[in-house]
C-alpha cells in the first residue's frame, strides 16, 4: 500500500470516528453539535492542504526518480517557495547537474578511446568475458586477413590461424613475437581491463617485419662487406704471385714441376671460386632500386624456362604452364624479377630428387603467380627460417639465394609466400599488385 493511500484512509478514519462521537456527544445539545461538525470541516480541509504539501515533494521526487531510471539528466525542477520542498530540488538539481557532466565527460573519453581504437597503427582485438571478439579495429582486420563478420561473436580459442594459436597461449600481461612464413613478423601483447567489476581481455598486434628486416639487412650488410674486404685483400696479391711464378720460365728450367704447376693453377681457380662467392654475397648488399618498366608476364617466364631448362632435363623435371592467353602487363625491373624467378625455379628443381613437375599458373583474380613443384616439402620447423640471410636446406648452400628473392620482391612491393600446400605440392606465391 502507498504512503499516500494510508494517509488518505487514515484521515477518513479519523474523521468517521470523531463525526460519530460528536454525534453521540452533542446530540441533545444542538449548538455544540454544529460547533464540533464545523471543527471537523476545518480539521478536514487542513488535512486536504497539509496532503498536498505532504504528497507534492514525493510526486517531484518521483518524477526525478523515473527521470534517473530512464538516463535524462535535463529534468530540473524549479522552486515552489516552500523551505523543505526548495532544499530537496536544490540537492535534486545539483546531483542532475553532476550527473549530465559526468555523462558528458565519458562520452567524449569513450568517443576519443573509439577513435583512438580504429584509427590505431597498431592491431587490437577485444575480448567480452567470455574470451569471444568483441571488437576488432582495421589494422588488426588488415594483418589478419579475415572479414569482420568471420571473427565477431566468435571465441578465439574455436579460430584457426597461426596468429590466434599464439594467442591462446599467451596470459594476461604477456609478449611474445611470432615469425610467420618465414618473412613477417608479429610482437602479441595480451592485457586486461576491468568492466563492470569483471576482467576483460583485449590483445594488440603489431607488425614488425620492416623493423627486423631493415635491422637484419643491417647487420648482414656489414658483416658481408667486412668478410668481401678480407677476401679481397687477400686473394688479390696471393693470385698475383702465383701468376707471376707460373709465367716465370727460369724457375721450371731444367725441372719436372708438372705437379706443381697444376697444383698452382688449382689453388687460383679456387681463389677465383672464392671471389665469385663473395661477390653474390655483395650483390645481396648493393641490390639497387627496382627500375620498373612496363613489361609482360608470360614473355618473362618463358624466358625464365628456357633458361632453366637444360637444368630441368638433367632431373627429368617437366614444365607446365597454365598462364592466360591475353598479355598480363606489369610494371617491374625486368632483369630484378628475373633473377627472383630463377632462384625460385632452380630452388623447385634442386626440391625434386628424380622426374617430377614445375607449374607455372597466374589467378588473374588475384594478380598471382604461382610456382609450384612436386618435390619433397617444407617442413614447419624449415618454413621459420625460410628467407633468413645464410639459411639453407641444402648440405652445400650459401643461403642467399631465397634472401636476394626476398629482397627483390619487396624492392618491388609484392607479397610473397612459400610453403607446402599439399603432400607433394610445394607453392611459391607473388602477388603482383
Amino acid at each position: 500500500m502507498k504512503l499516500r493511500t494510508k494517509y488518505v484512509l487514515f484521515v477518513v478514519i479519523l474523521h468517521l470516528v470523531t463525526l460519530v462521537l460528536t454525534y453521540f456527544i452533542f446530540q441533545e445539545n444542538k449548538l455544540w453539535f454544529i460547533a464540533s461538525e464545523v471543527f471537523v470541516l476545518i480539521s478536514i480541509a487542513v488535512a486536504v492542504q497539509l496532503y498536498r504539501q505532504l504528497i507534492n515533494p514525493l510526486k517531484l521526487l518521483m518524477q526525478g526518480v523515473d527521470a534517473i531510471k530512464d538516463k535524462d539528466f535535463n529534468v530540473k525542477f524549479l522552486p515552489t517557495g516552500k523551505h523543505e520542498i526548495d532544499a530537496l530540488i536544490d540537492v535534486y538539481n545539483q546531483m542532475m547537474d553532476e550527473l549530465r557532466t559526468e555523462r558528458t565527460r565519458q562520452e567524449q573519453q569513450h568517443f576519443f578511446l573509439e577513435k583512438l581504437i580504429f584509427t590505431s597503427p597498431t592491431g587490437i582485438i577485444i575480448l567480452d568475458f567470455d574470451d569471444r571478439i568483441q571488437q576488432v579495429n582495421p589494422k588488426a582486420l588488415q594483418l589478419l586477413g579475415i572479414a569482420d563478420d568471420k571473427l565477431q561473436g566468435n571465441s578465439i580459442h574455436d579460430l584457426q590461424h597461426p596468429l590466434f594459436e599464439q594467442m591462446k597461449l599467451l596470459k594476461s600481461g604477456e609478449t611474445t613475437v611470432v615469425k610467420l612464413d618465414g618473412v613477417s613478423s608479429y610482437k602479441l601483447q595480451k592485457s586486461h581491463f576491468v568492466d563492470r567489476g569483471f576482467s576483460r581481455h583485449f590483445i594488440m598486434i603489431e607488425d614488425l617485419t620492416a623493423e627486423i628486416l631493415a635491422a637484419e639487412k643491417k647487420v648482414y650488410g656489414k658483416v658481408i662487406r667486412m668478410m668481401a674486404h678480407e677476401v679481397n685483400n687477400t686473394i688479390g696479391p696471393v693470385n698475383s704471385i702465383m701468376q707471376s711464378a707460373m709465367k716465370t720460365d727460369q724457375l721450371w728450367e731444367g725441372h719436372d714441376f708438372d705437379v706443381l704447376k697444376d697444383a698452382l693453377q688449382v689453388a687460383m681457380d679456387r681463389n677465383q671460386n672464392l671471389n665469385l662467392f663473395m661477390r653474390n654475397f655483395a650483390d645481396l648488399v648493393k641490390l639497387p632500386p627496382a627500375n620498373k618498366q612496363p613489361i609482360v608476364l608470360q614473355k618473362l617466364v618463358t624466358s625464365v624456362a628456357k633458361l632453366m631448362a637444360i637444368k630441368a632435363e638433367e632431373k627429368n623435371v617437366d614444365f607446365k604452364f597454365d598462364m592466360p592467353a591475353d598479355a598480363i602487363n606489369i610494371i617491374a625491373d625486368e632483369q630484378q624479377l628475373e633473377q627472383a624467378l630463377l632462384n625460385i625455379v632452380k630452388n623447385a628443381i634442386e626440391a625434386i630428387d628424380d622426374k617430377g613437375t614445375v607449374k607455372f599458373s597466374f589467378i588473374p583474380k588475384e594478380r598471382k603467380l604461382s610456382i609450384t613443384d612436386t618435390g619433397k616439402g617444407i617442413s614447419p620447423e624449415q618454413s621459420v627460417n625460410l628467407f633468413s640471410p645464410f639459411f639453407s636446406t641444402k648440405k652445400d648452400g650459401q643461403g642467399i639465394g631465397l634472401t636476394l628473392v626476398r629482397e627483390i620482391l619487396l624492392n618491388h612491393g609484392y607479397e610473397f609466400s612459400l610453403k607446402t600446400v599439399a603432400a607433394g605440392q610445394t607453392e611459391f606465391g607473388v602477388w603482383l599488385g
